[in-house]
């Protein structure tokens, strides 16, 4: 993969800014609250909940490994996947990795335009979605339309639909992801704690973390 540098032109800073006050007031009157209802729950049921979500989540994995051309990747990630979903009980459990097929880190469309030659571009923050920047933005859009899940409860919805039987499939794709976004946080706050007591600018040390982080996923190191 090709290595860019994990730096960014700031665009539209005093918005971004404004967006990431927003993000951070969100986060504690809401998101930080319910990762930690979520982390009352017995350590199995969250271990569970968050192997199978990950498996999920590895089928967009997948399709990025096949359009960056990592066929070696991919395999890994298709047999984790088949063997997750039938012996793991639909990827509550991970027996892939004691047959030997190790977990690998997460792709996505943003990283896939980055090993194509894609230039980062601006840095920006979205209300809710947090930090970004220009070729990650588009890279979000790509995600849902090369997700299989996606693309799955986004067709049963329709044929549903047709049919006259709404039994809301696709919003089930929007509460796997959810539940993930809930799990990461859950997984993290102690993480996010040390930095905002840490940090003297927490929006630059927000934006250095993010960009470097993108870099590492881009370069696979």
């Amino acid at each position: 993969k090709s290595n860019k540098a994990g730096t960014a032109k700031e665009c539209f800073e005093g918005v971004s800014r404004t967006m990431f006050k927003l993000n951070h007031s969100l986060d504690k009157a809401i998101f930080k609250p319910v990762a930690k209802g979520y982390r009352a729950l017995p350590a199995p049921i969250r271990k569970g909940t968050g192997n199978a979500m990950g498996n999920l989540r590895s089928l967009l994995t997948l399709s990025n490994n096949l359009l960056q051309g990592d066929i070696k990747g991919a395999g890994n990630t298709a047999g984790r996947f088949a063997i997750n979903t039938t012996v793991g009980v639909l990827g509550i459990f991970d027996p892939a990795s004691k047959l030997g097929l190790e977990k690998k880190g997460k792709e996505d469309f943003g990283q896939t335009m980055g090993v194509w030659g894609a230039d980062s571009g601006c840095y920006f923050v979205m209300p809710i979605l947090g930090p970004t920047t220009t070729r990650d933005a588009i890279g979000l859009i790509g995600n849902v339309f090369i997700d299989p899940v996606y693309q799955i409860t986004h067709n049963s919805e329709i044929k549903n639909s047709l049919a006259g039987n709404d039994n809301y499939s696709e919003h089930n794709y929007y509460y796997y992801r959810g539940t993930g976004a809930v799990d990461f946080r859950a997984k993290n706050i102690e993480s996010f704690e040390s930095i905002e007591e840490n940090s003297i600018d927490l929006y630059a040390s927000i934006k250095s973390l993010y960009l470097q982080n993108r870099k590492q996923k881009i370069v696979n190191s």
